[in-house]
């Protein structure tokens, strides 16, 4: 670590993510739902958003073998409640600050029609909100200094997670997470070199983030980070929909592109096969390419190492770049600026 750039040690961050799946069951406790809800309506922005997107991967595996009809995962990014919200519903509020301007908004909104809520938050207008609206609110840790609400993941989808199972609206053995939990503890101390070297490779260039469709939160996940640690753009899109469409753009490339392709070995064959073929044309138009095989021995595991070996990613990419990985200074003056 180089404490000059780093100066908040998201190094000792990243290492200790693999806390936050056991720390964040323990967080949802205590809540519990006795109404058969048909969705949940996840608000927020930012990195109090990306639980939704991994939630779902989770949620879904849960049913895919039940018989049962699947809990829906709706999310919403803006002012405004969308209509699902309103159809039997469970609305959990996400901002890690408790002060996003448009999921106070969503809040008030769903106050307003008595939607059942949940809010999430470190403290804020939210935890304010819930307390004077007999609302129940799971406080998220404030673990390190500066603690950006990107890294706060774990928190936000087990304590998520383990309400709907408290309310019998998923089925799962929370017990076997705990198992998880410590392998993920090595494996991400493993990759963090694997992490290093991919940076180094992405150097000068515009990475692009490519998933299977399953599996495109992940991309999308990788995409972020590499935007807010590296302070750099970066694009992402999934298979197959992306050979029908974007593909074609790199006929005439306006930039030096790099891909990393996120390959799951239990996807669908002829969606592995595009992986490789795509990987061949892209190097044939000298496009740097690697493709990353998505490791763990189950859902959990195969998720979160491949967010974790992003995160070791964008801190290395900002690093080479001379950025200090954690603050988002151009979020904060935007913020300031439209007040």
């Amino acid at each position: 670590m180089d404490k000059n750039v780093d100066k908040f040690n998201l190094r000792k961050v990243i290492l200790d993510e693999y806390l936050q799946i056991e720390e964040g069951l323990k967080l949802g406790g205590g809540i519990k739902f006795n109404s058969d809800f048909k969705s949940i309506t996840i608000s927020g922005m930012g990195g109090s958003a990306l639980p939704g997107n991994v939630l779902r991967i989770f949620i879904n595996s849960t049913f895919k073998d039940s018989g049962k009809k699947r809990l829906e995962v709706f999310q919403n990014r803006f002012y405004i409640l969308p209509p699902e919200a309103y159809e039997n519903s469970l609305n959990f509020i996400c901002s890690y600050s408790g002060n996003t301007e448009e999921t106070i908004s969503s809040f008030e909104e769903a106050l307003e029609n008595d939607l059942p809520c949940v809010g999430i938050s470190n403290g804020g207008k939210i935890e304010e909100m819930c307390k004077n609206n007999g609302v129940p609110h799971i406080k998220i840790p404030y673990p390190y200094e500066n603690f950006q609400p990107r890294m706060a993941t774990g928190y936000f989808i087990f304590s998520i997670f383990q309400v709907l199972i408290n309310s019998k609206l998923v089925e799962f053995d929370t017990g076997k997470l705990s198992g998880v939990s410590q392998k993920l503890k090595k494996i991400t101390e493993d990759s963090e070199e694997h992490g290093k070297n991919i940076a180094h490779k992405l150097v000068g260039k515009t990475p692009v983030i490519y998933s299977s469709t399953y599996f495109k939160a992940l991309a999308l996940i990788w995409k972020i980070k590499i935007n807010e640690n590296s302070k750099t753009p970066a694009f992402w899109n999934f298979f197959p929909e992306l050979n029908h469409n974007e593909m074609v753009g790199f006929t005439n490339p306006q930039a030096d592109f790099f891909f990393i392709m996120l390959k799951d070995k239990d996807d669908h064959p002829q969606n592995i096969k595009r992986f490789e073929v795509m990987a061949d044309l892209m190097r044939q138009k000298g496009i740097g390419t690697e493709i990353i095989d998505m490791k763990g021995d189950d859902l959990f595991e195969k998720v979160f190492s491949t967010l974790y070996l992003g995160d070791w990613v964008s801190y290395y990419l900002a690093l080479n770049y001379g950025q200090d990985p954690t603050p988002v200074d151009m979020v904060e003056e935007f913020k300031g600026l439209i007040k």
